[in-house]
């Protein structure tokens, strides 16, 4: 709000950009405080009602609805999910696998994270700077289970290079 009263965000649609200073150019508008209250509901539930995120805001009913509606719209909100309790449905054991792109292959380094992230039990891909190239959170029943995967399935890919994996002992905090 005090950006945009400053002249520093632009109000608008976000496939155009307005220039509002000399020193900077902001694509879109900054989420306000209303919207990032109502997120944080969302977040804790995908599964609240407006009537609850409302109450639980003091945000009036219909606009915690507008709100949601626009936020969908703009793609702030991408989608709504589940986070499941992965001891539940068979896969209690987390890794972090890091891993080196070799060229050469005939596939790109995103034609390999792509490939990557369609992997049973491969449950994100990034692409990352640093000594690796890509980092990949992967889950399974076990470290075994986890090993056969990284070694019968995810180094046989087009590209991989090296990699090194590394077990989660415990997760303390994990947002979705």
């Amino acid at each position: 709000m005090a950006l945009r009263r400053r002249g520093l965000v632009s109000t608008s649609t976000p496939d155009s950009c307005q220039c509002l200073s000399r020193h900077r150019c902001v694509v879109g508008s900054v989420l306000d405080e209303k919207d990032r209250l109502i997120l944080r509901e969302l977040r804790e539930s995908s599964k609240k009602t407006t009537k609850e995120i409302a109450e639980n805001t003091g945000i009036p009913r219909t606009t915690v609805h507008d709100r949601i509606h626009k936020m969908e719209q703009s793609g702030t909100i991408r989608r709504f999910t589940v986070v499941p309790n992965y001891e539940q449905i068979g896969e209690p054991t987390t890794a972090f696998v890091f891993i080196s792109y070799s060229g050469g292959s005939g596939a790109n380094q995103r034609e390999l994270a792509d490939q990557l992230a369609k992997l049973e039990g491969v449950y994100e891909v990034h692409m990352i700077s640093g000594d690796w190239d890509i980092l990949a959170k992967v889950r399974g029943e076990n470290v075994e289970r986890i090993g056969e995967l990284v070694t019968e399935r995810l180094r046989e890919l087009p590209g991989v290079g090296r990699t090194v994996t590394c077990a989660v002992f415990k997760t303390v905090k994990e947002e979705t």
